[in-house]
């Protein structure tokens, strides 16, 4: 059977630790408390973050692959987990020092990231879980 031309999802779930305090340093502590409650305290809070990374492709006719997952895990823990886990996102990351590191925010980052090391011919997505009930996706069209 010829499985060129055949579109295929492949995922790789990913975990990392991180801390954050999401405030608007325009806003006034009464504002701030009021739109991130909890997740403004000034002594950060953390997560247990859930990655999952979706990458779309024809399959591979010689090897039967859409991307070998093994180097897909590489470049999550090179390009992500080394730059985000345990680490304190709004002191410790370029990418979080003036943008404020909410779900959302961290979603597109990561996606940026790993968008310039896989390759263009695959379409990627990235699910993010902050908490077990709480999950961002980015982009939201595929």
């Amino acid at each position: 059977m010829n499985t060129m031309g055949i579109k295929v999802s492949v995922f790789r779930k990913e975990h990392f630790n991180a801390a954050h305090r999401l405030n608007n340093p325009a806003w006034d502590a009464e504002k701030n408390a009021a739109v991130f409650g909890k997740c403004n305290h000034p002594n950060y809070h953390g997560h247990n973050y859930e990655l999952i990374v979706k990458v779309i492709g024809e399959t591979d006719p010689h090897s039967g692959y859409v991307i070998d997952l093994k180097s897909l895990s590489d470049l999550i823990k090179e390009h992500v987990l080394d730059r985000f886990d345990h680490k304190n996102l709004n002191l410790d990351t370029e990418e979080f020092r003036e943008l404020n590191p909410t779900a959302e925010n961290i979603v597109y980052v990561i996606h940026n990231i790993l968008r310039k090391v896989i390759e263009p011919r695959f379409d990627l997505q990235i699910r993010l879980y902050e908490t077990e009930r709480n999950f961002v996706e980015y982009p939201s069209n595929i």
